[in-house]
């Protein structure tokens, strides 16, 4: 008796143990933020994207603009996310925002993606307004997946982009803040392309 109740017990953990933990396993000291569809009713939203659950992914394509912000604020940390952008995709990985209400490149460091950005210096794999890129942009997001791999640890601020590096500075404007995804407007104004969000994990450092 106690065998057969033992194998049901083992496929019962086996099988929800699988659910809880997402498409995608979180590597040790790592925290999941985005697991394939999962984890978007813990970030606050900010403006009017259509955020929704889809296709194993996070995905926003319409709306005049706005960030999925995270629940919890950051200093030093690594960040991995994995990310589908269109050509004319207009999002970003915003950081170490100190005001969760005011998300923008004059308030955190906006690590882009954006192939077609009218100033292009600040394109793809750049950091708005505080690390240029080469211009004309040699590393693009448009219709790929793709990786980014950031670290911000006191003033040193490095990106990665699908293994290549694209940014490694030193600043010192924003100590401290929230995590924030966006969908934004594309070129004057016209609507972006859909941004997909299938894994953001952080380490805090």
């Amino acid at each position: 008796m106690k065998r057969p109740s033992f194998a049901i017990a083992l496929v019962l953990v086996l099988a929800f143990g699988g659910c809880a933990a997402g498409p995608y396993a979180t590597p040790p000291g790592w925290i999941s933020l985005v697991n394939g569809p999962l984890g978007i009713d813990n970030w606050d939203r900010i403006g009017d994207a259509n955020w929704r659950a889809e296709d194993g992914a996070i995905v926003a394509d319409k709306g005049r603009g706005g960030f999925l912000v995270s629940p919890s604020t950051y200093r030093d940390f690594e960040l991995v996310a994995e990310f589908w952008a269109a050509t004319d995709t207009n999002s970003g990985i915003f950081m170490r925002c100190a005001d969760r209400a005011r998300i923008g490149a004059a308030t955190c460091y906006e690590v882009n993606i954006w192939d077609i950005r009218p100033d292009p210096k600040y394109g793809t794999g750049g950091i708005v307004d505080h690390a240029a890129v080469p211009v004309p942009l040699t590393n693009k997001a448009g219709g790929k997946w793709n990786t980014y791999e950031i670290t911000a640890k006191g003033s040193q601020l490095v990106v990665k982009l699908n293994g290549v590096q694209t940014v490694n500075i030193q600043d010192t404007k924003h100590a401290a803040g929230v995590i924030a995804l966006q969908y934004g407007a594309g070129v004057r104004g016209a609507p972006g392309g859909p941004i997909k969000w299938r894994k953001v994990n952080i380490r805090p450092l």
